[in-house]
């Protein structure tokens, strides 16, 4: 069993650090656990973190959390656990859009017994992994369409991505680019990759099943993640706030990789200031998924692919022309 994200929102700091201590004890090896008090810190550990699944208390300051579960599934198809210590609520939650309800249990939550945190870890990996396919169930989709290649770039990053696509070849899975680029001119990006290139190259919409042969360039004002769809997947474009100081961000991108991917997935980081986009790679490399990093000479900023490299995000690190040849191979295995 792989490990899962789970996102903790509880305004009590007492209750989310005694529940994420059990969490981290009970659940499957290489899963993390982040907490937010409050549904406007959960919307934003919900962008940089990604969670697969989020426990999400009833009664919250600022908005209440059924309230918080409605506004959110406009967007977003985040499966949702409610709490509360009021088992009153399990209609409305269900009705809201949770695909489970949990009573808290009464007093201090560490005497509830390792059978209640079993219970509410079974839960969770049901939750999390809700929209894989079923045990037994086969893909009948190619293998190309089973993987995925995340490419994040900034400062310097369209000559850099130029260099690479126009140098890549069809067959090849789906590629979803973070280009950090201001609106419109993301499009005019999407349609200069197009006319020199071999693929299909188009601006990244909500929605848009990622196809092989086909590249998606992230929306200048908007984020881009990538959903499990059966054996494929679908892009989720939204606007929210800055990751990393970007929207679109490069992390909210990879993270997204490591969970709907894993090892299916290439995560490659180009040339680029700050340090957008390290901890996502990271997050995909500990998911099994291949990882290359442009090296310093050939960068025009070695910011981003310097902090993948320093933190062990970076399984091959390359010269920029170098690069296209090694998610071909990669993408071959």
């Amino acid at each position: 069993m792989s490990g899962i994200r789970v996102l903790v929102v509880d305004d009590s700091l007492l209750f989310r650090e005694m529940l994420s201590q059990e969490l981290r004890k009970h659940l499957p090896f290489g899963s993390e656990v982040e907490t937010a008090n409050d549904p406007f810190e959960a919307r934003d550990k919900i962008l940089a973190f990604v969670p697969d699944v989020m426990l999400l208390d009833v009664e919250l300051p600022r908005m209440d959390g059924i309230e918080f579960l409605r506004r959110l599934l406009v967007q977003y198809q985040q499966p949702t656990i409610m709490l509360s210590s009021t088992a009153s609520y399990r209609k409305l939650a269900l009705e809201a859009g949770a695909v489970d309800f949990i009573v808290k249990p009464a007093g201090n939550i560490l005497h509830a017994g390792s059978g209640f945190f079993q219970d509410m870890v079974n839960r969770l990996v049901r939750a999390a992994n809700s929209s894989e396919p079923l045990p037994g169930a086969s893909c009948l989709s190619s293998g190309l369409q089973q993987k995925i290649i995340a490419i994040g770039a900034s400062t310097g990053g369209t000559e850099a991505l130029s260099t690479v696509i126009s140098m890549l070849r069809p067959p090849l899975p789906g590629i979803v680019v973070v280009q950090h680029i201001p609106p419109v001119f993301s499009r005019l990006f999407a349609e200069r990759l197009n006319a020199e290139s071999k693929f299909k190259v188009m601006e990244a919409a909500q929605g848009m099943p990622v196809q092989p042969g086909e590249v998606y360039i992230a929306p200048g004002d908007k984020h881009v993640r990538v959903k499990k769809n059966g054996c494929g997947y679908l892009l989720d474009c939204a606007a929210g706030p800055r990751v990393n100081g970007h929207c679109p961000s490069v992390d909210v991108l990879f993270h997204s990789a490591a969970r709907a991917a894993g090892a299916a997935a290439i995560g490659v980081i180009l040339t680029g200031m700050g340090g957008d986009g390290a901890k996502g790679l990271l997050a995909m490399r500990r998911t099994q998924a291949h990882t290359v990093g442009q090296d310093e000479g050939s960068c025009v900023v070695y910011g981003m692919p310097r902090v993948a490299w320093e933190i062990g995000a970076v399984e091959y690190q390359l010269p920029l022309t170098a690069i296209a040849a090694k998610i071909t191979a990669l993408a071959g295995e």
